[in-house]
């Protein structure tokens, strides 16, 4: 089963904040068998489900453990939305 998951992250710090951002995404991008695609207002992971949702999770616990306080909105849609998105 495949899924599709669009993160914001905002990270509630008044400095690094833009490094705190592509840190998350290139340690996803990092993830063999993960689609991450980027643009200025979210990101957008495309794979597996099990995989999919275990990476982005720890990477979510992984920026609470690391910053003093971070918000996230997520998306989490069954199936792969990546050829939707390029048909848009």
């Amino acid at each position: 089963m495949q899924i599709s998951i669009e993160l914001s992250l905002y990270p509630l710090a008044e400095e690094q904040y833009k490094s705190e951002i592509w840190a998350f995404i290139k340690r996803l991008r990092l993830v063999e068998g993960l689609r991450v695609v980027t643009n200025g207002m979210s990101t957008q992971v495309f794979g597996d489900y099990d995989l999919a949702v275990s990476k982005v999770m720890a990477e979510i616990k992984h920026v609470h453990s690391t910053t003093g306080a971070a918000v996230f909105v997520c998306k989490f849609i069954n199936g792969d939305r990546s050829q939707v998105e390029a048909e848009s």
